[in-house]
């Protein structure tokens, strides 16, 4: 299996204290973590993209474009870019420009996102959300494979004989599909023969398991070979310690505090995928997909969601709020006691010799 970091920026007070650093601060931890990822044997370090809420990642392309300067091995990514808000043709000339500066260490994941807010603030109809997430992936594919790209679309302004510069550095970089909630996403990857990357934050295990199954059918019906059908999954947040005891104890003020706050924010919201399903960290622990407790019994976990999910990467995501020193323990813990536990029961081709999607300049 492959292990990937994830960190959507989020900058939100402690849940406890109150403390909260600055967003220099925060900002800065982002490249620094992503360094202490690669120096850990990571595969892939990841930023999200938010418009609205108390999040710091409305520019995850000059993120990127920091660690792209910071970092010489790991595989960068996104979780996710917003495709349904942004022109296609910058999507293809600023991910070039960060797959140029990377030397060819980029895919990305590409989504409609979890906000529904973000909509407004760029014109834009939330109730056409997949709509445009739809064509947008579909302009995007061509800019990044063709040249003199000729296009007549609904929502995106007709284009003549287009060469976006700069073009990507070895070819088009792999795109994943972000999946949560709809068969949309799903679908649109399977149809273009794309991997997906499954959020698995908020949910019980089979909510996730419906659409993971459903994109693997899907991807047959449309004629593409399941040997490029890989499957990433998220995790509802990792904390470790030398007992389950101590790691529930310890993380559970941060845990339910914010799903606390999740609820009251989105108070009267039934829709799927809006607040966790799980308000106690003893439910997250025993049945939804938070990563807590000792290396052994989180490794344990991890295999247990692939005999169900059977996905190629897990990524994971240390809260902000801990004190910076032991979030850096906690990756550190992972990289060298959980993921070689992990490696030891599960297998994969992805971002392997044989894996001939892969980013050209991934070398970790």
């Amino acid at each position: 299996m492959r292990f990937q970091v994830l960190d959507i920026v989020p900058h939100t007070p402690h849940p406890v204290t109150g403390e909260i650093v600055s967003v220099h601060e925060r900002l800065r931890r982002v490249v620094e973590t992503a360094v202490l990822a690669e120096r850990l044997g990571f595969d892939s370090y990841a930023v999200g993209e938010r418009h609205a809420g108390e999040f710091v990642s409305s520019a995850p392309t000059v993120l990127l474009g920091a660690l792209a300067q910071a970092t010489s091995r790991i595989l960068l990514s996104t979780g996710v870019t917003v495709l349904s808000l942004l022109d296609p043709v910058r999507v293809a000339e600023d991910y070039a420009t960060i797959d140029q500066l990377s030397g060819g260490r980029l895919e990305i994941v590409i989504g409609k996102g979890n906000e529904d807010k973000h909509f407004p603030l760029f014109g834009l109809e939330l109730a056409k959300q997949y709509e445009y997430l739809t064509e947008n992936y579909e302009l995007l594919r061509r800019l990044l494979r063709e040249e003199g790209v000729s296009w007549k679309g609904t929502h995106h302004a007709d284009l003549d004989s287009v060469t976006t510069h700069p073009r990507p550095f070895d070819g088009p970089f792999r795109i994943w599909h972000g999946s949560a909630t709809s068969t949309v996403a799903v679908d649109l990857a399977a149809r273009w023969g794309d991997p997906i990357f499954s959020a698995n934050a908020l949910q019980p295990r089979e909510n996730y398991l419906v659409l993971i199954e459903r994109y693997r059918e899907q991807l047959v019906a449309n004629g593409h070979d399941p040997a490029v059908g890989y499957v990433g999954s998220g995790s509802g947040g990792l904390f470790l310690a030398d007992t389950d005891a101590e790691a529930v104890a310890q993380y559970r003020p941060i845990y339910e505090g914010f799903a606390a706050k999740m609820r009251a924010a989105h108070a009267g919201d039934d829709r799927p995928g809006k607040v966790t399903s799980f308000a106690t960290i003893e439910e997250a622990v025993a049945h939804g997909p938070a990563l807590v407790g000792t290396p052994e019994r989180v490794a344990e976990k991890i295999v247990d969601y692939h005999k169900s999910f059977r996905h190629d990467v897990q990524s994971v995501s240390v809260n902000p709020t801990l004190p910076y020193a032991q979030q850096q323990e906690v990756l550190t813990r992972f990289a060298e006691e959980v993921a070689p536990l992990v490696r030891r029961e599960v297998t994969t081709t992805l971002w392997g010799p044989h894996d001939s999607g892969r980013a050209k300049g991934f070398t970790a």
